[in-house]
């Protein structure tokens, strides 16, 4: 059976709806579009025969596919939101069928190219049906073909009550992008005892270590007067704010200069005017002591550049936003293993690296309920660039049905 002709359906529909999230709005989700997948979810699980169908008040999707056999319960999760870095609205996703090997154009952006030679994990997909958008959007397989995945699966399940199976919740979460996908009251709503998120990369990827990450606010106040009669006067906020980021470890300690397991800190925005300004950044760190570190270091800054000033009012907020899920997993290795054995169950070997970045399952582990994160195919993420392969995604599948019944043996 292939399941390649449903998922490039799933993925292509829902690939087109806009769900992008919004760090800035303080909502539950963060945007009132993500309701239109999360209530789209709801339907079509209702359809195909879930039981329990549920969106809770912090608009997460909940269902239940009943157990076959004795067996744990296991949870399944993949978010709803794209993320806010790019143009998400207008998504046009296209399917190069039979894919050559050679550079892969685009229709809105003929300037555009996605090169094998740039990307050499495309130069491996030779044959493979590759999911792309149109050039101006990116396409939010992050992680939509997580969705389209789990909900292909799911109705497989359902259709074939034969397969050994404990229940199976499953859960679509909104908000990931922007760290609040996952809620305190979750892990008691999903009733697992453990999960998988599907909302990674090549095929074999199986992730039990994440960053640790913090979120950072600098708000400078300065003092406002007419320019023309500022002298000795006035303090520009823009200016002092410029002056606490050219401060921070731009060679050593920037996103672009850093790999493997070094963390960073990243300016994510900054926005205002002469009289107040706002900066914000995230902190990274594989080890809780390098995220503290990188905290200390960021008021250090603020410090120094508030006793050049003393007439600027300068506060920085360093806020939790989530941990490396290696601290409670490596207690019990058991999804992780599981995991590990239906992969080469499947012929490959599987590969656990350190995701530079976060799932839900980072927040999810911490909360109480261990959950490494399973590969879909997406790559090139959280851009126009941004592709998959439809036979990854279907490999995907065949790894979540995997794991299912390797839980019961």
């Amino acid at each position: 059976m292939s399941f390649c002709p449903e998922l490039e359906d799933r993925l292509t529909r829902y690939a087109a709806i806009d769900s992008q999230s919004d760090a800035d709005s303080p909502t539950v989700p963060s945007t009132a579009c993500q309701f239109d997948m999360l209530n789209l979810l709801k339907s079509e699980l209702e359809e195909m025969g879930a039981e329990d169908v549920t969106l809770t008040d912090y608009g997460v999707v909940l269902a239940t596919i009943p157990g076959t056999a004795p067996g744990p319960t296991i949870g399944f999760l993949a978010h709803v939101d794209t993320a806010p870095q790019f143009n998400a609205t207008g998504v046009k996703p296209r399917v190069v069928r039979g894919y050559n090997g050679g550079d892969i154009t685009f229709p809105d952006a003929p300037d555009l190219v996605l090169s094998p030679e740039a990307f050499p994990k495309l130069a491996t997909k030779q044959g493979h049906d590759i999911i792309t958008a149109s050039g101006t959007t990116l396409l939010g397989a992050d992680d939509k073909a997580g969705v389209a995945i789990l909900m292909t699966a799911a109705r497989h399940l359902l259709a074939h009550p034969e397969i050994q199976r404990g229940p199976i919740r499953l859960a679509f979460t909104p908000d990931e992008e922007i760290g609040r996908g996952v809620t305190p009251d979750l892990p008691a709503d999903l009733k697992a005892d453990w999960a998988y998120t599907f909302d990674g990369a090549l095929p074999g990827e199986i992730e039990f270590e994440s960053f640790s990450a913090d979120g950072c606010e600098i708000n400078v106040k300065g003092v406002s007067i007419h320019p023309g009669y500022a002298t000795g006067k006035m303090v520009n906020a823009t200016t002092v704010a410029a002056k606490i980021v050219e401060m921070l470890p731009h060679a050593t300690m920037a996103p672009e200069t850093t790999k493997g397991r070094e963390g960073f800190v990243h300016v994510t925005g900054m926005e205002g005017g002469s009289t107040e300004m706002r900066i914000t950044l995230i902190l990274r760190d594989f080890e809780m002591a390098g995220l503290e570190a990188k905290g200390d270091l960021v008021r250090k800054i603020c410090d120094a550049v508030q006793a050049t000033e003393p007439r600027a009012e300068i506060t920085c907020t360093i806020a939790h936003q989530y941990r490396n899920m290696r601290y409670w997993l490596e207690k019990d290795m058991t999804p992780v293993e599981l995991a590990q054995d239906a992969c080469r169950a499947l012929g490959l070997e599987p590969v656990s690296v350190p995701i530079r970045g976060g799932t839900d399952g980072s927040r999810l582990t911490e909360f109480g309920t261990p959950c490494p994160n399973l590969f879909t195919g997406m790559q090139n993420i959280h851009g126009p660039l941004e592709w998959i392969s439809v036979q990854d995604m279907e490999v995907a599948v065949k790894l979540c049905l995997g794991v299912v019944q390797k839980a019961v043996r």
